[in-house]
């Protein structure tokens, strides 16, 4: 199992800049490609859960998008930074998603024939139960019956915490619309999420065997052995 611990000592004592992993990346260090992972991952994770709704669904956009980022990473101009970069394409992956699932079930349903082709998210399992309280379930479920143009915003700026700026690149909006949708969230989850002093900042929370999960698969996707090493 890949462990966030195994980190080599020299990573953790200066970590590189987004800037110069890109460049060894470039340079042929397709393993450095776990660093920048490892340090997005729990922002793709609520970009892509705050669109689609599901933990499983989440993650399986986050492997893509990173594919994707890969892929793409020649295109990465230092104009902008790359977190928000690569929160584009994290955002786009979802909505793609989303797309063709709707185009999925809608030939299922003119065909009226054989099992729907969507697999059941796995049981939780003993890290799912201990992180997800009951509490914790009911405020999630809160934020996902917002409509999806609120929901997608509320995630990024209150769970993530992204400036107005940064959310209404990732989205494709002005930032006039962020603020209104944002203040329109705000005002449909205030009673429900109450006065208790909880902080949005601790849902949807991504890590341990998860976030192994998705670095492991994207760099076994793209052949390339992990920075880190295993116990």
């Amino acid at each position: 199992m890949i462990t966030d611990a195994a980190i080599s000592p020299a990573l953790r004592a200066e970590p590189p800049s987004d800037e110069d992993v890109v460049r060894r990346i470039r340079a042929g260090e397709t393993a450095m490609f776990e660093v920048l992972m490892r340090r997005y991952n729990q922002r793709l994770y609520r970009a892509a859960r705050g669109i689609v709704r599901d933990h499983a669904e989440a993650e399986d956009v986050m492997q893509q998008a990173y594919i994707n980022a890969y892929t793409h990473l020649h295109q990465y101009e230092h104009r902008g930074s790359f977190a928000g970069w690569l929160t584009r394409i994290a955002v786009h992956e979802a909505f793609a998603g989303h797309r063709r699932r709707a185009v999925a079930a809608a030939a299922e349903s003119i065909v009226g024939d054989g099992p729907s082709g969507r697999i059941a998210s796995p049981s939780p399992d003993a890290e799912q139960a201990a992180l997800s309280s009951e509490l914790r379930r009911d405020l999630e479920a809160i934020i996902d019956s917002l409509a999806e143009a609120y929901r997608s915003v509320f995630v990024l700026r209150e769970i993530e915490g992204l400036t107005t700026a940064e959310t209404a690149d990732a989205l494709g909006l002005s930032e006039d619309v962020v603020k209104t949708r944002l203040h329109r969230a705000r005002a449909m989850l205030r009673e429900a999420l109450g006065r208790d002093g909880r902080r949005p900042g601790d849902l949807l929370r991504f890590g341990f065997e998860r976030c192994d999960r998705v670095v492991a698969g994207v760099l076994a996707r793209l052949g390339a052995p992990p920075t880190t090493s295993t116990p």
